[in-house]
């Protein structure tokens, strides 16, 4: 057992708790985002900082995201909105080509202070409520977001709005926002890989993570599948709202030390 549990934590700087904690909060993050749209990404994100250094903390994240997104859209997959797609994935791989490039960058309070700004307006406000994006927009927030997220990680919130203003059904704002992400964070992966990011301590913790990913997926799905289309919109903007309150404060804590 002692064998077992040295294999699993080997080569990096967890604990035996923490990769428990770890676990579980995969598993509740993942039952959120699968219930709600987001909000499941950033809450692991959160508590990687806790246990993780900085230097692998970012692409650790979107393994364990491209696994639980993934496995969302391929449950969902009847429901997706195919057509944004292309653009989004194109901007995508624009951006984060960009952000893995870049050797001077903004300061990352900037980029999550521009971050939190456009997701309190975009959830907001009435014209881009009823703005039915298409194409174009999503090509643009593939760019920005595959940029911020090589420094910032998580950048769900950025594309939740465009999603729920696109989507008309709860499951496909769901399913449209998974099988996006998942593109974000494979071509974040495959940049990360480039720069020479090894990846092979950490595979235990990733696939612990996942699998408690896909389980905390399975029991979302039922919950979204029995929540009213009202109360989704409403706690999906509440997330939003929160999540974008959250960046301006981090921001405004970093600024101002």
């Amino acid at each position: 057992m002692e064998a077992f549990i040295a294999f699993l934590i080997e080569g990096t700087t967890l604990t035996v708790a923490g990769f428990a904690t770890l676990c579980g909060v995969s598993f509740f993050g993942s039952f959120i985002a699968a219930s709600l749209g987001l909000g499941g990404g950033v809450l692991v994100l959160a508590t990687m900082t806790l246990f993780l250094p900085p230097t692998v903390l970012i692409p650790i994240h979107a393994v364990v995201q491209i696994g639980s997104n993934g496995f969302r859209a391929f449950l969902l997959r009847r429901d997706i909105f195919y057509s944004v797609i292309p653009a989004f994935a194109v901007g995508t791989l624009v951006g984060s080509f960009i952000g893995g490039k870049t050797l001077v960058a903004l300061e990352i309070w900037v980029l999550q202070a521009i971050l939190g700004i456009f997701v309190l307006y975009a959830t907001w406000a009435p014209k881009f409520k009823s703005s039915n994006p298409g194409p174009a927009k999503f090509f643009g927030c593939g760019v920005f977001g595959g940029f911020v997220t090589m420094f910032v990680g998580g950048t769900g919130p950025l594309v939740a709005p465009l999603v729920n203003a696109a989507c008309k059904e709860r499951q496909q704002v769901v399913s449209t926002h998974a099988v996006l992400m998942t593109f974000q964070h494979s071509f974040k992966i495959i940049i990360f890989g480039i720069l020479g990011f090894a990846f092979g301590p950490y595979i235990p913790l990733l696939v612990g993570l996942i699998g408690f990913g896909v389980c905390g997926t399975l029991v979302g799905k039922q919950v979204l599948d029995r929540l009213p289309e009202r109360a989704f919109r409403i706690g999906l903007q509440t997330i939003l709202t929160l999540l974008a309150l959250r960046l301006l404060y981090t921001a405004a804590m970093t600024y101002f030390g």
